[in-house]
């Protein structure tokens, strides 16, 4: 096998979960680019079919919307029984999903607190849970899990999303070690600012914009192909010795 070929996932089956906009959306593309069958999650199945039909056309790959909460199990099992109908394996599992809330510490509710660390980390958790019977049994997995620079370093008025992020980072590392023996690769990506919904308010403000671009010494936001690239390369082959790691694609922020 070739350098390149080891990039391919064709043959593969690939479950995101939030894979209806924003990151998810462009790693499930790029999973599909690179051969890959994907069923891809969201609370909003319009929203869904319109991104796997979107992406199917695209890349000629097979998408499968599912509606499903990552914070309820009964979703999370019917999401994971779906895929295993339709493609018969579930080889990749992004756990994308997300949800953010900015407010200073002393201002949080418990509720929106608990909200993020429900779709962050526990989410994340319910899902792997799910999956990794199925990898286990296969002697086959690869596990990517979406955390942050802000799992890496602390934030003003983000204290529910820096504390999700960086237990997923240890949830990632703790994973790694438990099945490493059992063909799975457990890791994270860690990206910092790039377009998506959830940063739209950020994007649409432009003090709060520069305050964040003046701290990536590449100077900009990333692109979305730039992340969709990282997701394909721990999908594949390519990484095969490659687990508990954080994949940083940040611009250089977190290398100051």
């Amino acid at each position: 096998m070739s350098v390149l070929d080891r990039f391919r996932l064709d043959g593969r089956v690939a479950l995101i979960t939030g894979g209806s906009k924003g990151l998810g959306e462009c790693m499930a593309q790029g999973l599909a680019e690179a051969g890959a069958n994907v069923a891809i999650t969201s609370r909003h199945l319009d929203e869904c079919r319109a991104t796997a039909e979107r992406i199917a056309q695209a890349t000629g790959r097979e998408v499968l919307p599912l509606q499903g909460d990552v914070t309820n199990e009964a979703d999370v099992q019917a999401t994971v029984a779906a895929t295993l109908e339709r493609f018969g394996q579930i080889d990749i599992l992004i756990n994308n999903a997300g949800t953010n809330v900015r407010d200073a510490t002393l201002e949080l509710s418990v509720e929106d607190w608990q909200r993020v660390l429900d779709v962050n980390l526990t989410g994340c958790f319910l899902y792997a849970k799910a999956v990794l019977p199925h990898m286990v049994a296969r002697k086959y997995g690869r596990i990517i899990n979406m955390s942050s620079i802000f799992g890496v370093v602390g934030f003003p008025a983000r204290s529910p999303y820096t504390a999700s992020k960086g237990g997923l980072l240890n949830m990632t590392r703790t994973w790694a070690l438990e099945f490493a023996k059992d063909g799975i690769t457990v890791n994270a990506i860690c990206p910092g600012p790039f377009d998506t919904p959830m940063n739209r308010p950020l994007k649409n403000n432009p003090e709060a914009y520069q305050a964040f671009v003046s701290r990536i010494p590449m100077g900009r936001w990333g692109q979305l192909e730039e992340l969709a690239s990282v997701a394909v390369f721990l999908a594949s082959d390519a990484s095969s010795y490659i687990t508990g790691a954080a994949i940083l694609v940040d611009g250089g922020w977190t290398a100051q």
